[in-house]
């Protein structure tokens, strides 16, 4: 097993990839044969391509953040030499709730999205794909410690990582370039 330890290099690298959805629109993970020979079914499907209709944190999709948190939950498992085809799977389907949650309280008046979206992506998930036990506790468990109960396995730990990395740097990813660009301070160009 190799280190669990990044480099100095590896974390700014990890800052720099999570800031940038640029990858995911060019589909660079597509690349990478042994992640799409895991998730094809679901990335080629209609329903997880409907995800790019939604906006998630900042200005990064749905869509893009699950790429996001489902590759490097993947490259974080097979580097650690655990168990990746499923943690690629769950971390794609982890937030498959389907509509904007940004206006969803206001259009139906359920509240409490963060507590509630892990059980709205499972019941999609399901619908759609076939899962394993451990598939559906990784999606239902990722937001502990929000929701009460932790994930059952290391895997579903590293999910709630990645998710977790990745939605606080897309959101001050946006913050940043607000400040830096609505303001006038820099050139967008």
């Amino acid at each position: 097993m190799e280190s669990m330890h990044l480099t100095r290099e590896e974390k700014q690298e990890s800052v720099r990839w999570a800031e940038d959805s640029s990858w995911v629109e060019r589909e660079h993970y597509t690349e990478d044969p042994e992640y799409m020979g895991c998730v094809r079914d679901i990335i080629d499907h209609p329903v997880f391509q409907s995800m790019d209709n939604y906006m998630q944190h900042g200005d990064t999709t749905c869509k893009a953040h699950c790429i996001k948190v489902s590759y490097m939950s993947y490259c974080i498992c097979r580097r650690l030499g655990w168990e990746y085809t499923e943690v690629a799977r769950a971390g794609l389907l982890h937030d498959l709730f389907l509509y904007d949650w940004h206006t969803h309280a206001r259009e139906t008046g359920e509240h409490f999205h963060g507590f509630t979206h892990p059980r709205a992506a499972l019941n999609n998930a399901v619908k759609y794909f076939e899962l394993t036990e451990k598939e559906k506790n990784m999606i239902l468990r990722h937001m502990w410690p929000l929701t009460p109960i932790p994930p059952k396995s290391r895997e579903g730990l590293v999910i709630i990582y990645s998710d977790k990395f990745c939605g606080l740097i897309e959101t001050v990813a946006r913050i940043k370039r607000w400040i830096l660009f609505g303001f006038g301070w820099k050139s967008a160009a």
